[in-house]
């Protein structure tokens, strides 16, 4: 068995939680396009060169409004400003990953991150490949879910209110499945207590940036014995 054929028998699992979210918001998403009288070549097309998940739904209204380049450049950061912090985070892991490291950046959404984050301990497989398989499986489903959400759009119609909720639901099965994969909480634990306190502190509309800075500071200052934590 070639080492790429065993490195993505290994990734498939670990994405599943992500097919089942992505498939339902990429249905989502492909509804709302079509409603808005975009077709799915327009579906498929956004999923796989956007790829941009919560971006890509308020690209649709973008799309149906006057042309502000400048509103729609403001909001595209503030919406993935998040991205920022997990590409620093990932900076080590992408460093030796050579001609794969384009499309890793390109691909890196918040679930794909999270099942990231477990590489660590994937001794026996390329970490490269395993990366690689996961990013591209991740959008495979996202664009799946798109291109049968337009195709559903253009044959029946239904009131969509909650199917983002979807989205919520993965956070969770993903955090509860890290959790229960990892004898080490404390990340996990200061990931959760710096983010109620944002939310507290800023309100639900402006919590997302300072939680990721708080985050990433706790983080940082506690790596070493995090880093002993999991060794032990």
């Amino acid at each position: 068995m070639s080492e790429q054929i065993k490195t993505l028998k290994l990734a498939f699992p670990k994405t599943i939680p992500v097919m089942t979210g992505y498939i339902f918001l990429g249905i989502a998403f492909g509804i709302l396009l079509n409603e808005k009288g975009y077709g799915i070549g327009w579906a498929l097309l956004m999923s796989l060169f956007i790829y941009a998940g919560s971006m890509q739904y308020v690209a649709i209204s973008l799309l149906v409004t006057a042309f502000n380049p400048i509103a729609a450049l403001m909001m595209t950061l503030m919406v993935n400003a998040r991205h920022l912090f997990y590409g620093l985070s990932m900076l080590e892991k992408f460093k030796s990953t050579g001609k794969f490291k384009p499309y890793l950046i390109f691909g890196l959404t918040d679930e794909t991150f999270s099942v990231l984050c477990t590489l660590d301990g994937e001794k026996s497989v390329s970490r490269t490949w395993y990366m690689f398989w996961v990013t591209l499986l991740d959008q495979c489903y996202w664009v799946t879910g798109s291109g049968i959400g337009s195709l559903i759009g253009t044959m029946i119609s239904f009131n969509t209110k909650g199917l983002d909720f979807v989205l919520t639901a993965l956070f969770v099965v993903i955090f509860v499945g890290q959790w229960q994969d990892t004898k080490e909480h404390r990340p996990a634990i200061i990931g959760l207590a710096v983010t109620l306190l944002c939310r507290i502190l800023f309100g639900s509309s402006s919590f997302l940036i300072p939680a990721m800075i708080g985050i990433l500071i706790c983080l940082s200052a506690m790596k070493k014995p995090l880093q002993k934590g999991v060794k032990a």
